[in-house]
């Protein structure tokens, strides 16, 4: 039986490297799927992995019906044997339920992956309908690390090297570097506005303590909270 499967992780887990990895495999076996994938940090109809994997993909936007799509494909004579759909974060509620039916309807198998949470710690609408339609919700065992060494479950977005927690939840960035921090792939709220993005533990992306305030406060040991 076909299966919807939703692989999540914080940014720099390795989400992108697994989704490319998982089509690798099937490919290998004979099956035939298809790429899609929305604001990629290499650019538009790119599945991109930090460790330097790349692949064609289609880009979603918004109007792209999964289900109009595959059924014409179909309806032409393409094989279809699975879909694989990286940054699903992105997708809308609607193109989720397509993708239920692709699974329940023409039994595709279909491949999710992305984050669950905003910088805002608040569920992505496409990730909270995955959670709410997957057959099977698994979290990546790839550990991204805070910058004080404790696994990483919060993303972080700073600008001008303020964490902030409001804004435009769709301003797409990377992870690199000494920090884990990089500027967005997008211009910010203002164009002269620099925006990166980090992956914090709760408890540090709660103080809104990242790696550079860190240092800038000379923190070898944090006080204990009792101010």
């Amino acid at each position: 039986m076909a299966e919807l499967t939703f692989r999540t992780g914080t940014m720099d887990a390795g989400k992108s490297t697994l989704a490319l990895q998982t089509n690798h495999n099937h490919a290998a076996r004979g099956r035939i799927g298809r790429l899609f994938t929305s604001h990629d940090r290499a650019g538009i109809a790119t599945v991109s992995s930090r460790l330097g994997l790349t692949a064609d993909a289609q880009e979603v936007h918004p109007e792209l019906d999964f289900w109009r799509t595959t059924v014409d494909a179909l309806t032409q004579g393409a094989r279809i044997d699975y879909l694989i759909c990286d940054e699903a974060q992105f997708y809308t509620p609607e193109q989720i339920d397509q993708l239920a039916k692709i699974v329940d309807e023409l039994q595709i198998d279909v491949f999710c992956f992305g984050i669950l949470t905003d910088f805002r710690t608040r569920l992505f609408p496409g990730s909270a309908r995955l959670v709410e339609l997957a057959d099977r919700t698994e979290v990546l065992q790839v550990e991204a690390l805070c910058w004080c060494g404790k696994r990483a479950t919060h993303n972080a977005r700073t600008e001008d090297g303020v964490m902030v927690t409001e804004g435009e939840v769709v301003v797409v960035g990377d992870i690199d570097g000494d920090d884990g921090i990089a500027p967005a792939l997008d211009d910010g709220p203002e164009d002269d506005v620099e925006i990166a993005y980090e992956v914090l533990c709760r408890q540090h992306h709660r103080r809104r303590l990242t790696a550079a305030r860190a240092r800038a406060v000379s923190l070898s040991h944090e006080p204990l909270p009792f101010a």
